[in-house]
């Protein structure tokens, strides 16, 4: 009888022992889920929940380097969205801004990098074969002309201008040389309701900081919008 008493209690030690092992483990692990939380929201842009630059950077360089030409970069910018603030308020202009990021989300997929670059300004890495591109971007334009309901019930009537380019078209894999292309483009198609897709002429046109030059808040010795 004082045998099996023995053996249980060596029993319960070693249960003890591994349950007051495991509680620092456990603590560590809800402290690492937690940090993780915090990091991944610093890489995201807390309105409307795309990434931010840097990140949208890192990403869809990545994108780019595994898809090469089967990619697109696509550049958006809400139109008329000052006067939204303006008529409506900023708390209208944000509804604006987070169904956009909703709505580019969804268009992109899971796998895209989207990302808010500032303002009323959006981009978009996305694996994109040639032959699909015409028919998804007139398709993101027709989500963004969606009118955007607010919390009290008012509608407000949105577009979009959106300007693309791929690594075929423009002749480089460079996030920059792309994203310029894309940017000159989007100007070009300003207001007509159409997607405009780069040509290799929209590479030349001067830029700061991988943005159009002259466009709002852009300076030849400024920074970029």
């Amino acid at each position: 009888m004082s045998s099996l008493l023995r053996v249980q209690g060596r029993i319960g030690q070693r249960a003890l022992l591994l349950t007051t092992a495991a509680v620092p483990l456990t603590g560590w692990a809800v402290h690492a889920v937690a940090l993780h939380k915090q990091l991944a929201a610093t890489r995201r842009d807390p309105l409307t929940g795309l990434l931010r630059r840097d990140a949208y950077t890192a990403r869809a360089r990545r994108l780019l380097a595994c898809h090469g030409d089967d990619t697109a970069l696509v550049m958006v910018d809400a139109a008329h969205f000052k006067a939204v603030n303006d008529t409506l308020g900023h708390p209208a202009g944000d509804a604006v801004l987070a169904a956009f990021g909703a709505r580019l989300t969804a268009w992109a997929g899971p796998r895209a990098s989207v990302g808010r670059l500032g303002g009323d300004e959006f981009a978009v890495v996305l694996e994109l074969p040639a032959d699909r591109l015409e028919q998804r971007l007139a398709q993101l334009v027709r989500m963004l002309r969606t009118p955007v309901v607010l919390d009290d019930g008012r509608t407000v009537d949105v577009a979009a201008s959106v300007g693309a380019a791929t690594p075929d078209i423009v002749g480089s894999s460079d996030l920059a040389v792309l994203q310029r292309a894309a940017d000159a483009a989007l100007y070009d198609g300003k207001h007509t309701g159409h997607a405009v897709i780069a040509a290799m002429a929209h590479t030349t046109v001067a830029s700061v900081n991988g943005r159009r030059a002259g466009r709002p808040g852009t300076s030849l010795r400024g920074r970029a919008a």
